[in-house]
């Protein structure tokens, strides 16, 4: 049962609900409450009550639909007493109520003051996107390796149609993500129409302007690469200025990080690189 005041509730809350009220019977979503209450009498402060007891209830409330028919017919619809929620009428029928956690963001429009809070929060909502890419490569012949678009000269390059930079194609992947443009693949297929061995770089830069052109505007990466081969500690930050340069973004937008692969897989064995990117992207206003 839900209270249509409550425009954004998300679904693992529904999904929480649910299991709950399959469990126990009856559930209800409740939040802690954060400020002192006090109990006022005659406009005055008459008591401070224990807030670690208390908490404001929620809706959507979940039933067994035997339990809530039940209490129902138990209740006298011409009787003196009222009920705010299902929740109230179960505990006056002495059936149990399982209390979960509810979402702060699940808003209930009731005055008009609450209506600026609700157009806040749909257009964050609406504004932000988010998407993550994964790629990885085996290393190939040839030389250099270039990896979030750093070259290393003295090291393998990775196999691959381009320049293999797994890196730059994570965070190219993220992007179409959030975009909901599909992935690097079906833009840039291996074949005759993406020329053998061109620069990811190029790639990304192509990727963001279809970003763009969709009304999307990337904000922020964060990109974690895989190898235990070479050591990139000493290449991270110009790794860093390289795909924040592609992206128009100011350095502190993005973030690489590296791990050996704790000599798990083909990246812990040394016999590639792979990388894991999130983007976050904004809608054009």
């Amino acid at each position: 049962i839900h209270d249509g005041a409550r425009p954004f509730v998300g679904r693992p809350l529904i999904e929480r609900i649910a299991a709950a009220a399959a469990g126990h019977g009856a559930a209800i979503p409740v939040l802690a409450i954060a400020e002192t209450v006090k109990r006022i009498e005659g406009g005055r402060v008459s008591q401070t009550l224990d807030r670690s007891v208390l908490a404001t209830a929620q809706t959507p409330q979940g039933f067994r639909r035997s339990i809530l028919r039940a209490a129902y017919a138990a209740a006298d619809p011409a009787g003196p007493e009222t009920w705010t929620d299902e929740a109230a009428l179960c505990e006056t029928c002495r059936i149990p109520v399982d209390a979960i956690p509810g979402e702060p963001t699940n808003l209930k429009v009731t005055v008009p003051d609450d209506l600026v809070r609700a157009e806040a929060l749909h257009a964050a909502g609406a504004r932000l996107r988010i998407g993550q890419g994964t790629d990885g490569h085996p290393f190939g012949p040839g030389m250099p390796l270039i990896l979030g678009g750093v070259e290393f000269p003295d090291v393998p390059r990775l196999h691959g149609h381009s320049d293999g930079d797994v890196a730059i194609h994570a965070v190219a992947d993220a992007i179409l993500g959030a975009a909901g443009l599909g992935d690097l693949g079906m833009m840039f297929p291996a074949g005759p129409g993406t020329p053998r061995g061109i620069a990811s770089g190029e790639l990304l830069e192509a990727v963001r302007a279809r970003a763009e052109r969709a009304g999307y505007r990337v904000v922020g990466c964060d990109l974690t690469i895989v190898a235990a081969r070479p050591k990139l500690a000493d290449a991270l930050v110009a790794m860093r200025s390289a795909i924040a340069d592609r992206l128009g973004l100011p350095r502190d937008a993005v973030n690489v990080k590296a791990s050996t692969g704790n000599l798990a897989g083909m990246e812990g064995a040394g016999r590639g690189v792979s990388a894991h990117a999130v983007a976050l992207l904004e809608a054009n206003a």
